[in-house]
């Protein structure tokens, strides 16, 4: 049987008997990488600057942000290349995120997930990604990081500046 040539570019990962290219998904909490319940679209586009300066993106990577519905509309203009996961409520926007990780067979698709968020919630789901061979890292605020994500995370990364560098 002939072998197939990948690009040299293409790191090929075999899940599920069949072959992904190397991609990544982020999972955005905005309302949370804001630190504000209601960001302002200036707000968003800060967060985003700040979010691809420490992480960077790749031609196959796929955002996934999520809000409330009072806080969709700067989301989307603040950050115009995602797609969108609207749920209002405690948690809301936590949860549309889950709900991708559990019902979109994201470790058969990624070979590296980043969750922008602090919220402990997730950290069940990131070790059932670490198990299965992804790649997780955790972008998040310095004060609104849980331990226990932060335990289960291969790499964390922090939007803001140690408060040493601040003063």
């Amino acid at each position: 049987m002939p072998r197939i040539q990948r690009p040299a570019h293409t790191v090929a990962v075999r899940r599920s008997r069949q072959w992904f290219p190397a991609r990544t998904l982020h999972l955005v909490d905005i309302e949370n990488l804001a630190g504000a319940a209601l960001p302002s679209r200036d707000q968003v586009t800060e967060v985003q600057g700040l979010y691809v300066a420490r992480l960077g993106f790749g031609a196959d990577d796929q955002v996934v942000m999520a809000a409330s519905h009072l806080a969709f509309l700067n989301a989307a203009l603040g950050w115009p290349s995602a797609r969108y996961r609207v749920r209002s409520g405690p948690n809301g926007a936590d949860l549309e995120l889950l709900d991708v990780l559990q019902h979109e067979d994201v470790a058969a698709r990624f070979t590296h997930v980043v969750i922008g968020s602090g919220d402990g919630v997730f950290s069940q789901a990131a070790a059932n990604l670490a198990a299965r061979d992804v790649r997780v890292t955790v972008v998040s605020r310095r004060d609104s990081l849980s331990r226990a994500l932060a335990g289960v995370a291969g790499d964390v990364r922090y939007l803001d500046v140690p408060r040493a560098a601040a003063a």
